[in-house]
């Protein structure tokens, strides 16, 4: 089964059994990069010092990538400043949402209602068929644990991941420090072509300052209400 980087990154992020979603802030800013890193590899778009562009709208037949370059289309024909940390900032928590239906939709996940405290309504998503996710994680674990030489979309999605600080998501059973730096020297990208390099760099870039950013506002709102 083909996945999007994005799936990839929700898969990660979604715990197998309770279907809880673990560090959704991070996991939505994650998802949004690969989901646009996608469309770069796909030809698609194209990032340049930290400005968007769609260099060919014709879909690419992946009805969750398609359904953001349309998106896409829209927003940057009507932004002539299209900044790649706008548009990632707009979609993230719509292409996390998006990402959960469309694995729940191809039957690799299920979807569970539930109350918080007994109130809220909430959703939570068990693995229905983990065959996608075995092979992702095996992928990653041959690549940053045994020296394996990844290929574009896994050099992308370690690069994400990496920025995001989705370090324990994707091993959660190795600590960070033995994986850390080997995800950071795949994040240069020289396994990339080098317009999705450029591309790469430039998101990683925005990621990271994102997920900062926002992870202290959070914090420092949690902590004055």
């Amino acid at each position: 089964m083909t996945v999007t980087l994005g799936e990839e990154v929700t898969l990660l992020s979604v715990d197998d059994e309770s279907g809880a979603v673990k560090d959704r802030h991070s996991a939505g800013w994650a998802v949004a990069g690969g989901t646009l890193l996608e469309l770069a590899l796909a030809g698609r778009v194209a990032v340049d010092d930290g400005r968007l562009t769609v260099t060919d709208p014709t879909p690419t037949g992946d009805p969750l990538l398609d359904g953001r370059l349309a998106q896409l289309t829209d927003w940057t024909a009507r932004h002539s400043k299209a900044e790649v940390g706008d548009w990632l900032a707009k979609d993230q928590a719509k292409a996390f949402d998006a990402a959960v239906d469309r694995l729940v939709d191809r039957g690799v996940l299920t979807e569970r209602k539930h109350r918080v405290l007994g109130i809220f309504p909430g959703r939570r998503y068990p693995e229905a068929d983990g065959s996608a996710e075995r092979a992702l994680r095996h992928r990653l674990e041959d690549v940053v644990l045994h020296g394996a030489d990844p290929d574009a979309r896994t050099t992308g999605l370690i690069a994400l991941l990496h920025a995001t600080g989705l370090h324990g998501a994707a091993f959660p059973d190795v600590p960070r420090d033995r994986v850390a730096p080997r995800m950071e020297a795949l994040a240069e990208g020289q396994w990339v072509a080098a317009d999705v390099h450029q591309a790469l760099q430039d998101m990683q870039a925005v990621l990271a300052a994102l997920v900062v950013t926002t992870t202290v506002a959070t914090t420092i709102t949690t902590t004055t209400t």
